[in-house]
């Protein structure tokens, strides 16, 4: 089937997006080369998507929430405890960023530059993480396992604390030798802390 015959869905033109984003780069990227990809008119591509900034926020969002299903679901499973699901959350987190980061350098690069430009999507996304872990430490605080006496504020401070292994600015330190040795320390004191046994 030829991409004319296809239906133009926001998901195929969020796909293609990423394609040209990964072969032009975000500078050189436009809506005519994502329409091109697609055998549409730029017209076509502007149903779906109002403006260029809107497609490239609509992207970002896309990408960052790739994740977000893993990291949900570690949240939601209240058969292991808090703890368990605390220590998976973050390292789901940090593998999954080290992996973007590692697969597909030329597309992380350039989501580096969108995520600057997409504040808001990029602020509702630490705002839905943060939520996941402020929901594992009230869980942790209601079985007795934790002593937060604000588990909104623990998980704030959790996630800043561990930002080196997931915030995106730190994405050359993640391959280096000791990486994975440094976060499970970090996560060890954070877990003692929660515990209220530092």
């Amino acid at each position: 089937m030829s991409p004319t015959t296809e239906t133009l869905t926001a998901e195929r033109i969020l796909e293609a997006t990423e394609e040209v984003l990964r072969r032009h780069g975000p500078a050189k990227a436009t809506v005519v080369d994502v329409a091109r990809a697609l055998g549409v008119s730029h017209g076509s591509v502007y149903r779906h998507f109002r403006t260029k900034a809107a497609l490239r926020e609509a992207v970002t969002k896309r990408w960052l929430d790739r994740m977000f299903d893993t990291l949900a679901a570690i949240t939601a499973d209240e058969t292991r405890a808090p703890e368990t699901r605390l220590r998976d959350w973050l390292a789901a987190l940090f593998e999954a960023k080290r992996r973007k980061a590692g697969d597909d350098p030329e597309l992380f690069a350039t989501y580096m530059v969108l995520t600057k430009e997409a504040g808001e999507v990029v602020g509702e996304h630490l705002a839905d993480l943060t939520g996941q872990l402020t929901r594992i430490i009230e869980a942790g605080v209601a079985s007795g396992d934790f002593t937060a006496p604000d588990p909104r504020t623990a998980a704030g401070a959790v996630f800043q604390a561990t930002g080196r292994f997931h915030d995106p600015g730190y994405h050359r330190v993640w391959e280096r030798p000791g990486a994975q040795e440094d976060f499970t320390a970090l996560v060890d004191l954070l877990l003692r802390g929660l515990r209220g046994t530092v």
